[in-house]
């Protein structure tokens, strides 16, 4: 396997399950060390020791990205441990209970904001010293399809995720010169764990099964099906390296064809 990665240090905000956890591992697996960062404390020491075991450097922090204090200390141990950080993919994200926009609770609407928005934001008020100060980086947030079109039965977590492909330009913008690339990977539907929670809520309230959730989930996209995280990983890889070394402030869509429509 290539070593683009080797001996760069790769911060991965929710990294204990879905994307961040299989960027993890395949960040490691190109040589990099890893700052991983999770809100789930046992899920994200098992991460951590199975890619430890395999030899790869890690240093962790318990971590809700929403939290100014938390995401500040993670950085000082970043620095203190590791000393870098090269990339930085802002993984971490949450998803709302189904509801038209009249029924969604202020307190989920915010929340979704908390952590979708301002956690990425926190994220990389860490991120960029680090790559100002090493002449350079790559930043990836990880936004959604909905932050391209709308989302039905999501408007928080759409607004929010929108919110993030404008954070992203703008700091495309701010740090070009600097060398510092900042682009958004925006996936469709893809097996994880909270859209396997939004198949168990469309299933119940249906009274369907999670086959015919999923299919009723993903009626809109032209491929018919959802994505595998495999699909959505490499692109992770491939966005942030650093040969792709031309490419800052898009908003990647990988979503089976639904925003050509």
């Amino acid at each position: 396997m290539d070593k683009r990665y080797q001996d760069q240090v790769v911060m991965i905000t929710g990294a204990a399950s879905g994307f961040g956890k299989m960027a993890a591992e395949r960040f490691a697996a190109e040589g990099a060390k890893l700052a991983l960062s999770d809100i789930s404390e046992e899920a994200l020491g098992a991460v951590a020791d199975a890619l430890r075991a395999n030899g790869t450097t890690v240093v962790t922090d318990v971590m809700d990205v929403s939290d100014e204090a938390q995401v500040m200390a993670h950085g000082a141990h970043i620095k203190e441990a590791l000393g870098a950080i090269h990339v930085g993919i802002n993984n971490a994200g949450i998803g709302h209970n189904l509801a038209p926009t009249h029924m969604l609770t202020t307190e989920e609407f915010d929340r979704n904001y908390a952590v979708n928005t301002r956690g990425v934001f926190l994220c990389m008020k860490v991120q960029l010293p680090f790559m100002l100060a090493q002449d350079g980086g790559a930043i990836l947030n990880v936004s959604s399809a909905a932050g391209l079109t709308g989302a039905s039965m999501l408007s928080g977590y759409a607004a929010a995720k929108h919110a993030v492909v404008g954070l992203t330009r703008a700091a495309a913008d701010e740090y070009a010169r600097k060398k510092i690339r900042v682009n958004a990977l925006c996936p469709a539907f893809t097996i994880t764990p909270m859209v396997e929670e939004m198949a168990e809520q469309v299933s119940s309230r249906g009274g369907i099964s999670r086959e015919q959730a999923l299919g009723s989930i993903t009626s809109r996209i032209p491929m018919g099906r959802v994505a595998q995280p495999e699909e959505i990983v490499q692109a992770m890889l491939w966005a942030c390296a650093p040969e792709n070394s031309f490419m800052t402030g898009q908003a990647i869509a990988l979503d089976g064809g639904l925003t050509a429509i």
